[in-house]
């Protein structure tokens, strides 16, 4: 089973187009989970227009928002395979297919990311992203790249097995970017493939929830400081749990 993760605020605009491209590319014992963040605009009543049993609503009491949005969405997912989704993004044709083949390929892969194209408001191209190459031999160096900003992994093109949101869950406490946190522990645990072919169209609008501008070092270095305490703690209680 298939579970395609969405986390939605205001996404009236785009989320039409988004729902189009997945739809298409999953089965009917599948489900698309949405968590909506208390969105004031027309999002919902969108989502509801589908009448598809597939889509499973749930709104939020209070926000909570980007990050601990998908958190929800993901701990409400049922599927042995997990897609994460922005509501503005569109899926290329395959995508699903493609992405599962390399699971099935080698069954050490617990997340599987990839490259994409770059889209403006209106839907027309702007660029290619291909910064993600291939994972490093080892744990280590993967690991290492990741924290060094040289593997830039982004959550919108994941694809996960269950058993990396057994260990990946809850996101710990000061945590900011569910795509990096989970490509640590998937690194950590398994392994992570890259597909350099992109799966997706990535819309660039100026609304993205990613930030764009660059941040101060020291903003940074105590961001990392925090997922590396939270990697290592997140370790050792995995390790306990299996001894």
């Amino acid at each position: 089973m298939i579970s395609v993760c969405i986390a939605t605020y205001n996404g009236a605009k785009y989320i039409r187009e988004q729902l189009d491209s997945i739809i298409p590319q999953i089965g009917d014992a599948d489900e698309i989970v949405v968590c909506d963040d208390q969105s004031s605009d027309d999002t919902v009543s969108i989502l509801t227009s589908y009448n598809d049993p597939r889509i499973c609503i749930h709104r939020n009491e209070v926000r909570l928002g980007h990050v601990r949005n998908f958190e929800k969405a993901m701990s409400l997912a049922r599927g042995d395979f997990i897609f994460l989704s922005d509501q503005d993004d569109i899926w290329l044709p395959g995508r699903v297919r493609n992405m599962l083949a390399r699971l099935d390929a080698d069954p050490s892969v617990n997340l599987v990311a990839s490259n994409f194209d770059l889209i403006d408001a209106q839907g027309q191209k702007m660029g290619e992203f291909r910064l993600l190459g291939a994972t490093k031999k080892t744990k280590l160096a993967q690991i290492g790249a990741i924290f060094l900003g040289r593997a830039p992994y982004f959550g919108c093109t994941f694809l996960l097995k269950r058993n990396l949101l057994k260990s990946g869950l809850p996101i710990p406490k000061g945590i900011e970017s569910h795509d990096i946190w989970f490509a640590l522990v998937a690194s950590s645990i398994g392994s992570v493939f890259n597909l350099r072919a992109p799966t997706l169209l990535h819309r660039i609008h100026g609304k993205n929830m990613t930030a764009e501008k660059r941040r101060a070092l020291h903003v940074v270095l105590r961001s990392r400081a925090r997922f590396v305490w939270a990697l290592t703690l997140r370790l050792i209680s995995l390790k306990l749990k299996h001894a």
